[in-house]
């Protein structure tokens, strides 16, 4: 005759394949609902209109220095010696404007350096040089 241990048949067996489904959904949601956060800005919504409105986002101004040399400031040919002028009368407009400067790779690199101390000495904080992602 067999005598058995009732301590032992009476344990719960743990089943471990329920609780990797429950963590694997608790992943997933976490990783959902990040991603509706980093979205949550391009939402389409129509916005009511008013006459305070400011803007976030800093605005940018291009500045191109062509393969032959021209300063093109927004799509308008600007002599050098007139860069710091409007550079200096759109900052009057909004201080918080950042620089972009697009250079092609032919042009004279002196040139460049040129626009860019006309854009320090115009008092511009931001500047950033565009440039192409390269492909491995």
């Amino acid at each position: 005759m067999k005598l058995r241990n009732l301590r032992t048949e009476r344990q719960p067996k743990l089943m471990i394949i329920p609780m990797i489904d429950i963590i694997f959904f608790l992943l997933v949601f976490f990783i959902m609902s990040t991603l509706y956060m980093v979205d949550q800005q391009t939402i389409p919504v129509n916005l009511p209109q008013a006459a305070s409105a400011q803007s976030d986002k800093p605005r940018s101004v291009a500045i191109a220095v062509t393969k032959e040399g021209q300063i093109l400031f927004e799509q308008e040919d600007v002599p050098l010696e007139l860069l710091k002028k409007r550079v200096q009368l759109e900052m009057s407009k909004q201080s918080d404007l950042v620089f972009i400067l697009r250079s092609d790779k032919a042009a004279e690199y002196g040139k460049v350096v040129a626009v860019l101390d006309e854009l320090k000495l115009a008092g511009a904080q931001r500047v950033a040089i565009a440039t192409e992602r390269k492909d491995k």
